[in-house]
Order: structure tokens, then C-alpha cells, then sequence
């Protein structure tokens, strides 16, 4: 097969077999992007996130296939994006680093990066203690 034909069969093939909501669109970009398609797999996490805005896997699919297709100024305000979405998620504050690391923006990327770091620290504070695990 040639791979040109890839994106639309894997789209065609999607679309026909789970009747477009947003989890088949995000499961199609995860697809795409495995097969490294990236400017395919970016416009169907967007389709995704169309559907539902707060579709969060979506917006992570949509930061990486951005970034993996060099447009790295898009991928870093989707990950602001995500950000808003979910402020506390330590992943959307290490995907903004990634991004701004890659865009050539290191301070920004090493202060997302820490605030990454400060919130799963705070994540597993605010976790019960594992009596087992101390023992």
C-alpha cells in the first residue's frame, strides 16, 4: 500500500466504523501519529476536541502531533491550552516544556518544566500515606 493512501484510509476507515464521536477521532490521531503522520493526525485531534472542548487526551494528541510536525508555535499554544484546561495536570506543564524547549524558548521550557516538577510534588503530597508501603 502506497503510504500517501494511509491518512485516508485510516480517516475513511474510522469515520465508517465508530460514527465520529471524539474518541474515535482522538484514537484515529494516536493512529495517524504512530504511522507518522502528524499534520494528519493534528486536524483529527482537532476534530476531536470540535466535538468536546474539554476532551483532554485530545489536547495532549493535538501538543505532540503539533510539535512532531514542526509547528512548534501552534504546539506551544495548544499546550497553553491544555494548561487552562487542566492548571493542575503536571503532563500539560511538561508538554508546554517540551514545546518551548524545542522552539528554542529554554528559561520558558525550564520554568513550565519546574512547575511541572511542583506539582506532582504536590500530587503526592495530598496522596494518603501507604501504611504497607513504610514498613
Amino acid at each position: 500500500m502506497h503510504s500517501a493512501c494511509l491518512p485516508y484510509i485510516l480517516k475513511k476507515d474510522m469515520t465508517a466504523a465508530n460514527n465520529s464521536t471524539p474518541d474515535s477521532y482522538c484514537q484515529n490521531g494516536i493512529n495517524l501519529l504512530a504511522s507518522g503522520l502528524a499534520n494528519e493526525a493534528a486536524e483529527s485531534f482537532r476534530d476531536a476536541i470540535a466535538l468536546d472542548p474539554e476532551h483532554v487526551e485530545a489536547h495532549h494528541g493535538l501538543v505532540r502531533a503539533l510539535r512532531d510536525a514542526g509547528q512548534l508555535s501552534q504546539s506551544v499554544a495548544a499546550a497553553m491550552a491544555l494548561i487552562a484546561l487542566t492548571p493542575r495536570d503536571p503532563l500539560a506543564h511538561t508538554a508546554l516544556s517540551i514545546s518551548l524547549q524545542r522552539a528554542g524558548y529554554i528559561p520558558q521550557a525550564e520554568s513550565a518544566a519546574a512547575r511541572a516538577r511542583v506539582l506532582e510534588w504536590k500530587t503526592q503530597l495530598e496522596s494518603p500515606i501507604d501504611e504497607d508501603s513504610l514498613r
